[in-house]
């Protein structure tokens, strides 16, 4: 499996951009009691802080994390060390906020070392993922006194927690969790362990999930899983990806619809013509490769070498038009050698990507990698991220300069860029566009601009028509 969950360009936005809280803000009430929510790490879990939310009793209010609140939930993510370690600041941060709040922690990191957690001060309860929908139960139904592992906690399962996503809360784009769990056991990863069992949603599900998002206004879905391109192989009948979004195109959704990351070896090409010949589907992918070295991918457990992925993403390239094409690469796994970075490197040089992320290894306690004893130097594993870094700046540029005086379909944001003050959106191949003539009201609606500028590593466009 690959570290799907992480996403970013660079160190400090893994840090900004998805281990510092997601923040579900609602209206504040005084004389209600006041829930807050952090989420970090992938797509999933802050669809499943969604969740969470939604089916609280209507009397609790959920305020931002860094406000005084009752409770306080962490729901954590583990394919890092500095994941774990920001998972600890949260409670941390949570008890000095309110000393005598209730502290929840849930997710990865909770399943896979509840015992460390439970030695933090302040902790009240400690469940795994699968006993994530405990938590409202517990806050809606009454306190159980004490600490407990997730092996201690009885599942509950009732309506609530089936009722399909209806807002999610700060995000203008929906994630739709349509898959969990991964059994590829890549030998770095410990979220199989975390994650459990493949399991789908059914399809009637996802469309039925669907129509509720569109008729509460987005614009854009992201269908999202631990191991997305494994959907449906556990369902009876067997299914696929593919096949679902063949359903999801008879059903004629009026939204657009993004994929987030897949693996290299389940990308057909019936899912590139789909992608190709439908509107609906973003021309978009993100592909894990994580070593561009062949022994290096042997001693990882991916399924696949350099040669294959090279001819899928020109393949990728040549089949679907202006396609953005993202890639998770690690520097640092145990036993990357000057040459084997350099293999890497060279095959990334040479392959029409549009941006990386790059990610330094980070021993997972229970895996196969943590075992080796052929470490890489944390000076190096640095060195070699920066240069990977460098490398995707480029890529990025190259990209977006492709579209510049071209028309571009670009969805408005609710956030404004920091430096400029400007609303920015995304267009269907992931290209940030800003928009200096922009307003509150345009927000959450797709318009036509012209991109007419490329500037530090961001485009800038007019709106032609609304």
């Amino acid at each position: 499996m690959a570290i799907t969950f992480l996403r970013n360009i660079n160190f400090f936005r893994i840090v900004s951009e998805f281990i510092i809280p997601r923040v579900i803000c609602l209206k504040k009430s005084v004389s209600q009691q006041k829930v807050a929510i952090a989420t970090l790490g992938c797509k999933v879990n802050q669809y499943e802080s969604a969740q969470l939310a939604q089916v609280m009793r209507p009397d609790l209010v959920i305020v931002p994390f860094s406000s005084f609140a009752d409770i306080y939930i962490i729901n954590t993510c583990t394919v890092t060390a500095q994941a774990d370690f920001q998972s600890r600041q949260l409670i941390r941060r949570a008890r000095r906020q309110n000393p005598q709040a209730k502290i929840i922690v849930t997710g990865c990191y909770a399943d896979t070392s509840p015992a460390e957690i439970n030695n933090i001060e302040g902790v009240s309860i400690v469940l795994g993922n699968k006993q994530k929908n405990l938590i409202p139960h517990i806050i809606n139904n009454g306190w159980q006194v004490g600490k407990y592992p997730p092996s201690a906690a009885r599942v509950i399962r009732d309506n609530s927690e089936l009722l399909p996503l209806k807002h999610f809360y700060g995000h203008t784009r929906a994630f739709l969790k349509i898959q969990d769990g991964c059994d590829s056991y890549c030998s770095y990863c410990v979220i199989p362990y975390a994650r459990g069992e493949k399991r789908s949603l059914p399809a009637s599900e996802v469309l039925n999930s669907l129509d509720v998002l569109i008729k509460n206004n987005y614009r854009e879905i992201v269908l999202t899983g631990i191991h997305l391109g494994a959907y449906g192989q556990d369902l009876s009948p067997r299914t696929d990806l593919e096949t679902l979004l063949q359903e999801i195109i008879f059903a004629n959704v009026s939204s657009r619809i993004r994929l987030s990351s897949i693996e290299p070896l389940e990308i057909s090409d019936k899912l590139l013509r789909l992608i190709s010949a439908n509107k609906i589907i973003c021309p978009h992918l993100h592909i894990p490769l994580q070593s561009g070295d062949d022994n290096i991918l042997r001693l990882m457990n991916r399924n696949y070498d350099s040669s294959y992925y090279r001819s899928l993403i020109n393949n990728i390239a040549a089949s679907v038009k202006n396609i953005c094409l993202g890639v998770d690469v690690m520097v640092g796994f145990p036993g990357e050698g000057e040459e084997e970075f350099k293999n890497t490197y060279q095959l990334l040089e040479g392959l029409p990507v549009s941006y990386l992320h790059v990610f330094p290894y980070s021993d997972r306690p229970g895996t196969a990698a943590a075992k080796s004893a052929a470490k890489v130097p944390e000076k190096i594993k640095k060195e070699r991220a920066l240069i990977l870094r460098g490398l995707g700046a480029r890529k990025k540029e190259f990209f977006a300069s492709r579209f510049l005086g071209e028309k571009m379909q670009v969805l408005i944001e609710k956030t404004k860029d920091k430096k400029t003050g400007f609303y920015k959106g995304f267009s269907d191949n992931y290209l940030q566009v800003l928009l200096p003539d922009a307003d509150a009201s345009l927000t959450n609606s797709i318009i036509e601009a012209r991109v007419d500028k490329y500037s530090e590593g961001k485009l800038y466009g007019q709106i032609i028509s609304r």
